[in-house]
């Protein structure tokens, strides 16, 4: 009697903003599992301490991404264990979305005879508001900058609903060696609706090598080194900044007495 070939399994895995320390418990048991990894060859490099040697790399460049999906649906279809891996939160401006685009496009279903998990992950901003403070303690969005895939157009018309309705607004990608002005509009579109003073985060390489942490405000952000590693937080009209640390306040104080929770009173 013949054994039905094991079904392949592809894990789209998130390795976090950068450092081994913020994977989960899930991410490094399914990277253990794995017998091909595949992913951009900068993040490969980012976690390559922890690949064993009788695991296959496949490490390509930047807008290779259907490219790697595509590899990694043909080598579960062989019945392997691929890990499809991705920087922050795989579900979170990386490779789920596209994964499951080629994926649905090949024919996939969940009874196919590849099993899919996407394993969550730290994301940038998490890390960037971790390294800051409490910067994202009320309501808050995350808009990227790069019009490679999305229509400015579209950018700016999500960038003016953020800054009206006061969302605390990570921006993502602000800043290319060819795409200069975006952040610039951007910071405009701001200003138009909140005050020079609003505190500002501007982050880069957060947990990694290079890791550079300012806190400035809109009037100021642009004097700030700013680039594709960059993650800028910008405040609502509520945001301060105490101690070296960037505040949203989700409201507690304003409706509960303070003074009478820190001296005790009954």
């Amino acid at each position: 009697m013949n054994t039905p070939p094991a079904p392949g399994r592809l894990l789209l895995v998130s390795i976090g903003p950068g450092h081994p320390d913020h994977l989960t418990q899930r991410a490094m048991l399914a990277l253990r599992q794995a017998d091909a990894v595949i992913g951009y060859k900068h993040y490969i490099a980012q976690i390559a301490q922890l690949l064993a040697a009788h695991q296959e790399i496949i490490g390509s460049g930047m807008r290779q991404e259907l490219e790697r999906c595509a590899t990694a649906w043909k080598l579960a279809q062989a019945g392997r264990t691929v890990a499809l891996i991705s920087s922050g939160d795989v579900g979170i401006y990386g490779m789920a979305g596209p994964a499951f685009e080629v994926l649905l496009a090949a024919g996939w279903s969940p009874d196919s005879g590849v099993v899919v998990e996407v394993i969550p992950g730290v994301s940038a901003v998490n890390a960037c508001a971790a390294l800051v403070g409490a910067p994202l303690t009320h309501d808050f969005c995350t808009i990227s900058l790069s019009d490679l895939l999305t229509p400015w157009p579209v950018i700016v018309k999500r960038l003016e609903a953020a800054a009206s309705a006061d969302f605390v607004t990570a921006l993502y990608n602000p800043k290319s060696s060819k795409r200069t002005t975006q952040i610039e509009e951007a910071r405009r579109i701001f200003l138009a609706h909140r005050p020079p003073a609003t505190p500002v985060a501007v982050v880069m390489a957060a947990c990694r090598e290079g890791e550079s942490i300012t806190l400035t405000d809109l009037a100021n952000m642009l004097h700030c080194p700013i680039d594709m590693e960059t993650t800028v937080l910008i405040g609502n009209t509520a945001s301060f900044i105490g101690q070296g640390r960037m505040v949203t306040p989700r409201g507690y104080t304003g409706k509960y007495d303070l003074e009478r929770v820190l001296h005790g009173a009954s």
